[in-house]
């Protein structure tokens, strides 16, 4: 256990030497200050034009949908992006040989790795969300439903990728990875969409094409299933806005992600232990 909590503090003191946190607190901040901006003149405008109470609300939930939106997209790059050096480039400059060579585990360097990177996206996803949701209630009054549950199942998803980032670590190079990475979140979010188009049209083929890169790659269902229950009842079963899933995902594909994260882990564990350093 010394071991995993000893790379969990060289994994966050490395960020901070990067100035990864740093750059990750301002340009949060940039990015509430410009939603608040953009919140205040809406609900401003709603006010003058004497908006009815309910109205109001759908309206501002459906800013609120668009803010959480642009978070998950920051989460999911800064997931797949801020580990994707930490184990190919290591590996390629030799730095890895020298941690390698000290009274540490294999597996012990992984763990610590990924827990240390999952504590940052935490508390880079955490101020995000705490962020939207304060300028929500303050400026507008508008709270959104089960915020605890979207936010968490928006972690999930992010912890999915920072899994597979490092685990492509173990094998690929940092470019590579970063691609391939890249790459099947592209693919997850063309069937996530896919899946609420087909059901929008019924097209039952295109559909099922959707739920199957979804299973390959569950990160886009998490999202999906994350809008869904912070939308109010009416907006997400009217379809009111591009937020609302036609599709809702099942509650076993949170299964299916946790399983796949692990599954994921262990495959970087064992890639890891055989590689010849």
């Amino acid at each position: 256990m010394r071991g995993i909590l000893t790379m969990v503090h060289l994994t966050l003191q490395e960020a901070r030497r990067r100035r990864l946190l740093l750059s990750a607190l301002l340009f949060g901040l940039a990015f509430l200050s410009l939603f608040a901006t953009g919140f205040h003149f809406i609900h401003r405008d709603l006010m003058a034009h004497n908006v009815l109470p309910a109205q109001r609300k759908l309206i501002l939930s459906s800013v609120m949908m668009a803010g959480f939106y642009a978070v998950n997209f920051l989460m999911v790059m800064t997931a797949v992006l801020v580990p994707v050096d930490t184990l190919s480039g290591e590996i390629s400059s030799g730095v890895i040989q020298t941690v390698a060579a000290k009274p540490l585990h294999r597996f012990q360097i992984i763990l610590g790795k990924w827990i240390g990177f999952s504590l940052i996206l935490a508390l880079y996803l955490g101020l995000m969300a705490g962020g939207l949701v304060l300028v929500g209630k303050v400026l507008g009054g508008v709270t959104l439903l089960r915020i605890g549950t979207g936010v968490s199942l928006m972690g999930l998803e992010g912890t999915l990728l920072l899994t597979l980032s490092i685990a492509g670590g173990t094998r690929l190079t940092t470019i590579a990875n970063g691609v391939t990475v890249l790459g099947l979140y592209g693919l997850a979010f063309i069937g996530g969409w896919m899946e609420q188009i087909g059901t929008l049209l019924g097209n039952a083929t295109t559909r099922y094409v959707g739920i199957v890169a979804s299973l390959f790659v569950p990160s886009e269902s998490l999202w999906q299933l994350a809008a869904y229950h912070m939308q109010p009842p009416l907006m997400r079963d009217l379809n009111l806005t591009p937020f609302s899933p036609a599709s809702v995902p099942s509650g076993y594909m949170i299964l299916w992600a946790v399983g796949y994260t692990l599954a994921v882990l262990c495959w970087a564990l064992w890639q890891f232990h055989k590689r010849n350093l």
